[in-house]
């Protein structure tokens, strides 16, 4: 695995994580995220798309990339151009300094 695999998955880990600390706020539970979350991971399911694949990060058990798919889907489109934005700049950046 190369440093920007590492730093991609970092990326993707922080923003899964940073979606589920929504979901508890100020005590309660926060059913508009619990929502967002349900529909953004049975459409990411249903159609089986796996964003961690189409990046270059295939999950050796299947549904995992698409159930984590999911819930970066639930924070809306976006968000989901944004990181895919900065992954994409680190990747370029990772190239020109490999060269």
């Amino acid at each position: 695995m190369d440093i920007f695999s590492v730093l991609a998955l970092a990326f993707i880990g922080e923003a899964t994580w940073e979606t589920l600390k929504m979901v508890w706020q100020n005590g309660k539970l926060n059913l508009d995220r619990i929502g967002a979350l349900v529909v953004g991971i049975v459409l990411a399911l249903a159609s089986g798309f796996d964003l961690m694949e189409i990046i270059g990060f295939p999950f050796a058990i299947p549904f995992v990339g698409s159930l984590l798919t999911g819930i970066l889907i639930s924070r809306g489109a976006n968000f989901v151009h944004d990181l895919l934005a900065s992954v994409n700049n680190l990747q370029e950046k990772t190239k020109l300094i490999s060269k």
